[in-house]
């Protein structure tokens, strides 16, 4: 405990000497932790644990106090306690907020009355291209084909600040889209159950109170806000001729075996290869028939992106590539060039060889030493099968009690279809934010040594 936190003076066992009330009351909790004590932010916790623990050789169960906040497994009683959670401290949630110079802040929840953005440090005097916005909102639009959840949104945004007569004003930027079609009702017989595979334990043991409709803040509605955000940094992106694209590359065992990216938007898989929609589209199916899921791979490739984004060590341009998309809904792995098909290259093949038009080869997917290099910047994301399945599967409820769980609503039976807008959001966010660091270094720079972007293979 920081030294900022002075230690209680003693923390003893409360036995039933006491005489207190139930275990949520103030007697009870003042016992374990005075009330002069200030409490670190963590808050403080109630842990059943028999009196051997504590060396006083006892079978009696008795209550000791943790400073910490969340749900505790106790090893001995196999069930949560906390009841002090509602009395002291405070967990908040945090890691809303993605960026450095370019910092994205998204709200809201999945049943919710809105989801948005607020974006901070994008440059003044800019024009902004509304439709841009609009465009990118409805690729990731829900019901827009029979192989996505069948939830209607408009996806009608309105932005509250930051622009003025078109252009930015260089203020923050506030967007925001109501939720129309929520439907929250279909969720009721689950909202003490956790969904095995989804974020339903993990946030009620962090913070102890959550949203069940829609999975609140870990439903892919989060993503809303990214892909507005990531629509402006498009346009800002644009300006220095760099070009994101990106499509499904692979649905449960069909792989594609070509790219033709003026395809993907034509297919409502939005596969890189026509030739597989098909086969693609009978495992959507066929998982959608049986009640289940399937995962698939996005591949998003960044064109024209000038070599010297990035910077060494701990500030590299793939390291911040691989954390904004593994930050999306249900994305498990992340790959950039190669990938991890490299361990089975040796190093003549994984090199890149260079003449003065370039790199005759992009295994290093565009990074080098976490900088830039200026060949196109090639990722791939895994996505995991939709969590949430109308079948009955095992798993416990807020009481950690056997159960068992069918969800209803309505789901994506493919996330991976819906996830390649989300995935060019978050390329373009990165891209955007790693230039508006390298303009700023840039401009103390020129002072003293001035230079335009190296480009290979150009005069």
């Amino acid at each position: 405990m920081p030294s900022a936190w002075p230690k209680p003076a003693s923390t003893r066992a409360v036995t039933p000497a006491d005489n207190l009330g139930g275990r949520g009351s103030p007697q009870y909790i003042d016992t374990l932790v005075p009330s002069f004590h200030p409490l670190p932010p963590c808050g403080g916790e109630l842990e059943l644990a028999p009196d051997s623990i504590r060396g006083r050789g006892g079978n009696e169960k008795s209550s000791v106090w943790r400073p910490r906040t969340g749900v505790i497994l106790s090893p001995v009683l196999k069930r949560s306690v906390h009841p002090t959670r509602f009395v002291h401290g405070f967990n908040p949630m945090t890691g809303n907020t993605f960026g450095t110079a370019l910092r994205v802040t998204t709200f809201g929840e999945s049943h919710g009355r809105a989801v948005g953005v607020v974006i901070d440090g994008f440059p003044a005097d800019f024009p902004i291209d509304e439709t841009g916005i609009h465009a990118e909102l409805q690729r990731r639009r829900p019901g827009q084909s029979a192989l996505v959840t069948q939830r209607k949104e408009s996806e009608r945004f309105e932005i509250f600040s930051g622009v003025y007569e078109d252009k930015t004003t260089g203020t923050p930027i506030m967007v925001m889209v109501g939720n129309e079609d929520t439907r929250s009702k279909d969720y009721g017989d689950i909202k003490n159950l956790f969904r095995p595979g989804h974020a339903d334990f993990t946030y009620f043991a962090k913070y102890g109170h959550r949203d069940y409709r829609g999975g609140g803040r870990a439903s892919a509605r989060e993503s809303v806000g990214r892909v507005i955000a990531g629509a402006l940094a498009r346009q800002l992106l644009a300006k220095f001729d760099v070009v994101i694209r990106g499509g499904v590359v692979q649905i449960g065992q069909i792989r594609a075996q070509r790219y033709v990216w003026e395809q993907v938007e034509r297919n409502d898989l939005r596969s890189v290869d026509p030739d597989c929609v098909p086969a693609m589209r009978a495992e959507v199916e066929t998982a959608r028939k049986e009640r289940d899921s399937v995962g698939g791979v996005i591949e998003v490739v960044a064109e024209g992106v000038p070599p010297g984004l990035g910077e060494p060590v701990f500030g590299k341009l793939d390291a911040a590539v691989v954390a904004g998309l593994m930050s999306l809904p249900a994305v498990k792995g992340v790959e950039i060039g190669a990938g991890f098909a490299a361990a089975a290259l040796h190093g003549s093949q994984m090199n890149d060889e260079m003449d003065p038009a370039g790199f005759r080869s992009n295994n290093h997917g565009g990074i080098l030493g976490g900088i830039s290099s200026g060949a196109p910047i090639v990722a791939r994301l895994v996505v995991k099968p939709t969590s949430s399945l109308p079948r009955e599967q095992h798993t416990l409820d807020t009481e950690l009690r056997p159960r068992v769980i069918a969800t209803k609503g309505r789901h994506d039976p493919c996330v991976a279809i819906r996830g390649v807008p989300m995935a060019e959001a978050m390329l373009a966010l990165v891209l955007a934010d790693a230039l508006l660091q390298d303009q700023a270094t840039r401009g103390t720079r020129e002072a003293y040594s001035p230079r335009p972007y190296l480009r290979l293979g150009q005069d």
